[in-house]
């Protein structure tokens, strides 16, 4: 179930035969995010269980899930571009129906990030699920 910003994300991995082509991606493909204003860098959006600073700032209209982060590290910043494309998009109601952990696999990121990043990734997916469930 995973959105077509996201499928063209898989669908650019193929191509990139090497880890480090592929880690560059997920950097660049942060840096083109548009970064979160500071006053949306905030206690209540900081995500706890990441090694970085990490801010999720959710929007829901109309039933439409939505979110815009940031980080203060580099590759961070690009799993949070990442995530937004599995999820920006969805109704609030499908966004339980993500299994995300196989989606990310689809890109093998499962295999290739620490267990640092592992886990601020897993935090950030908990966030995400929870504004959601508590939305729904």
């Amino acid at each position: 179930m995973a959105s077509a910003a996201f499928e063209d994300i898989v669908e650019d991995f193929e191509f990139l035969e090497d880890w480090e082509d592929r880690y560059r991606y997920v950097i660049d493909f942060g840096k083109a995010m548009e970064a979160l204003d500071d006053a949306f860098k905030v206690p209540s959006t900081k995500v706890h269980g990441c090694a970085s600073q990490v801010w999720l700032h959710p929007s829901i209209s109309q039933g439409v899930f939505s979110f815009d982060g940031d980080s203060d590290a580099m590759i961070v910043r690009g799993l949070i571009a990442v995530l937004r494309a599995l999820y920006n998009g969805l109704l609030v109601g499908e966004v339980a129906l993500v299994d995300a952990r196989s989606e990310l696999g689809r890109l093998g990121l499962n295999d290739h990030l620490s267990a640092q990043r592992s886990n601020g990734v897993r935090a950030m997916i908990e966030r995400i699920r929870l504004i959601t469930a508590e939305a729904a």
